[in-house]
C-alpha cells in the first residue's frame, strides 16, 4: 500500500453495533471475517483512506458489573435505547481488559481478516489505545500493580469512589482532572518508567495488527497534566514526557504508522510536537456549532503546520449527532467546511443517514432510526466532490474576503483553496442563515491575464470569471443562507 496521505479521510464504525446490525441483516452471525464482500465494498464506495474500527478491545466482566450499579449510567443507557436489557450493556471499549480482539467479534484472525478486506480496497485500519487506564481485571493489576497509582485504606475510606480494592492493594480510579472519577477503571503511572516500556511493547504489538491508533484522553499524560492530577501519588516527574518516550519507538520500527490524539484544553500543539500525527480539534468543532463566523475563520489563521496536524469533524462518538447539532442546511454547510479543510477529517457511521440519537459506547445495539434518504444523497455527492488527490496532498490556503461599507455580510463568508500542479479547487462557505455577498480574493498570481471556468462540482453549475478580477479585487459571490459553493477551476 502506498504512504498515508497527507490529508486523510477516515470513517469511525462503532464494530459492536455495526457487526451486531450486520448479523441481523442477513439473518446469520456476522464476524469482522466474515463481513460479506458488498459491505466492504459499499464503505470503499466513498472514498474513505482509513476506517477506524472503534471497540475491538476484549471488553471487561468487572466492568460491566460496575456500569450496571451506576444509575446515572443505566438512565442515559435507557434513554438512547428505551427498550434497554441488560444484555444489551456490552461494557466499554475504553475500559480495555486485555489488548486482544474480543472473541465476539472474531478475535485476532477476525482483526486480520477484516485488515486485509480494507487493504485489498486501500483502505488503512485504524484502532483504539486508551493510554489512561485499563480494567480492574486487566493481567496487570495482578502481575505489575507498581504501573497504578496506588492508594490506602485512608484513601478508600475517605473517597470510596475514586479508589478501588482488588488483591488487598488499593488503587485509584482512572481520572480527567476536572471531573468525578470513572469508578469501571484503574489508573496507569504516567511517571513509572517500567509502564512506559510496557505501554511501548503493547503498542508495537498493536502496531502489527493496524495502521495506526486513535489515543483516548492523550493529554492527561503529559508530564505536568499528570502531575497537577495526582501530585505526590505519582512519583517524581521524569524528565521527558510520556509520549517523547513512546511514539519515537514506535515510530522507529514502524514509520508509517499515525498516532492520532483526542486531546482537549489547548494542548493540540504540545501533542503534536511530542510526535502526534494528528489531534482533535475540538476548538473548531465548538466554534462552529456555538460561534459566529469570524470566530471559526480567526482559528483557520493558525500556523499552517499546526492546521494539517488536525482532525476536523462535526460528529464522532464523544459528541452529540451531527444532525441534532447542526440540523438542516447548517448542517450541510458545516460538512462542507470540515471536510474540505487542511488535516484529517472525521466522519462518524450514521452521520451520513441523520441519525440524531447519541449512543452510550456501552451499548452494544441502537434503536432503529428512519434514514433522511435526502441527507444520505449529500453526503455521498460530497464525498465524491472531494475524493481528489488535491485534497488529500496538495496545498491549502485561507482566502481574503472583503465586501462595501453598506455590507459587511462578508464576514459570514468562510473560503479557502487547493491547489496540486494544475488542479485547482475554491471553496466558499455562507456559515450564517441569512443571504451574504463578498468579493473572495484568489490567492494564486498566475490567474492574471486569463479567463477561467468554474464548475461547481456538487451542483453542476458553472461560471466563466476573469482571472485579474478574481485575484484583485476578487470573485464576487451572493450566497443563500448557509449556501456553500465546491469550485474546480479550469482555464478556459
Amino acid at each position: 500500500m502506498n504512504s498515508w496521505p497527507k490529508h486523510p479521510v477516515i470513517y469511525e464504525i462503532n464494530t459492536w453495533v455495526w457487526l451486531n446490525e450486520l448479523s441481523r441483516k442477513y439473518q446469520r452471525p456476522v464476524y469482522l471475517a466474515t463481513v460479506p464482500e458488498e459491505e466492504w465494498e459499499a464503505i470503499a464506495a466513498h472514498g474513505f483512506d482509513a476506517v477506524w474500527c472503534m471497540g475491538v478491545w476484549e471488553r471487561s466482566p468487572a466492568g460491566i458489573g460496575i456500569s450496571m450499579q451506576n444509575e446515572g449510567l443505566l438512565e442515559d443507557f435507557r434513554r438512547a435505547l428505551p427498550d434497554f436489557r441488560p444484555e444489551d450493556n456490552v461494557g466499554s471499549p475504553y475500559c480495555v481488559r486485555r489488548y486482544v480482539v474480543d472473541d465476539h467479534l472474531g478475535g485476532p484472525k477476525g482483526l486480520a481478516s477484516a485488515r486485509k478486506a480494507l487493504a485489498k480496497r486501500g483502505i488503512r485500519l485504524i484502532l483504539d489505545f486508551v493510554p489512561n487506564h485499563v480494567a480492574p481485571d486487566h493481567p496487570w493489576v495482578v502481575e505489575h500493580p507498581e504501573y497504578f497509582i496506588r492508594g490506602d485504606a485512608d484513601d478508600l475510606k475517605r473517597e470510596p469512589s475514586s479508589f478501588f480494592m482488588a488483591g488487598g492493594t488499593v488503587f485509584a480510579c482512572g481520572k480527567d482532572p476536572y471531573f468525578p472519577a470513572w469508578p469501571d477503571v484503574l489508573q496507569l503511572n504516567a511517571f513509572n518508567h517500567g509502564l512506559r516500556q510496557a505501554t511501548i511493547a503493547t503498542l508495537l504489538d498493536i502496531a502489527g495488527q493496524c495502521d495506526g491508533v486513535r489515543c483516548d484522553m492523550s493529554m492527561l499524560m503529559l508530564n505536568n497534566i499528570f502531575e497537577r492530577t495526582w501530585g505526590e501519588k505519582a512519583g517524581a516527574k521524569p524528565d521527558q514526557d510520556y509520549w517523547k518516550s513512546v511514539i519515537p519507538a514506535i515510530k522507529a520500527k514502524c514509520s508509517e504508522f499515525r498516532f492520532i490524539a483526542e486531546a482537549y484544553w489547548d494542548l493540540e500543539w504540545e501533542l503534536q510536537q511530542q510526535g502526534f500525527d494528528f489531534c482533535y480539534d475540538k476548538k473548531l468543532y465548538d466554534r462552529m456549532e456555538h460561534g459566529n463566523t469570524e470566530g471559526v475563520r480567526q482559528h483557520l489563521l493558525a500556523d499552517s503546520s499546526y492546521q494539517e496536524g488536525m482532525v476536523r469533524f462535526i460528529e464522532n462518538h464523544d459528541e452529540p449527532r451531527a444532525a441534532a447539532t447542526f440540523p438542516d442546511e447548517k448542517g450541510r454547510a458545516a460538512a462542507v467546511a470540515a471536510l474540505t479543510l487542511t488535516g484529517a477529517r472525521l466522519l462518524h457511521e450514521g452521520q451520513f443517514e441523520g441519525l440524531k440519537v447519541r449512543l452510550p459506547v456501552f451499548l452494544g445495539r441502537r434503536p432503529e432510526e428512519g434514514v433522511d434518504q435526502d441527507l444520505a444523497a449529500f453526503y455521498q455527492r460530497l464525498l465524491k466532490a472531494i475524493h481528489h488527490d488535491v485534497f488529500r496532498n496538495g496545498q491549502w490556503s485561507l482566502c481574503e474576503r472583503s465586501g462595501w461599507p453598506d455590507n459587511q455580510s462578508y464576514l459570514n463568508i468562510l473560503s479557502w483553496c487547493w491547489i496540486r500542479e494544475e488542479v485547482r479547487y475554491l471553496i466558499v462557505v455562507n456559515f450564517t442563515a441569512g443571504s451574504t455577498q463578498a468579493l473572495i480574493r484568489v490567492p494564486w498570481d498566475n490567474l492574471r491575464g486569463m479567463t477561467w471556468r468554474l464548475n461547481d462540482v456538487l451542483t453542476g453549475a458553472i461560471y466563466d470569471r476573469n482571472g485579474d478580477e478574481m485575484h484583485d479585487p476578487g470573485l464576487y459571490v451572493d450566497l443563500v443562507p448557509w449556501g456553500f459553493n465546491i469550485f474546480c477551476l479550469d482555464l478556459l
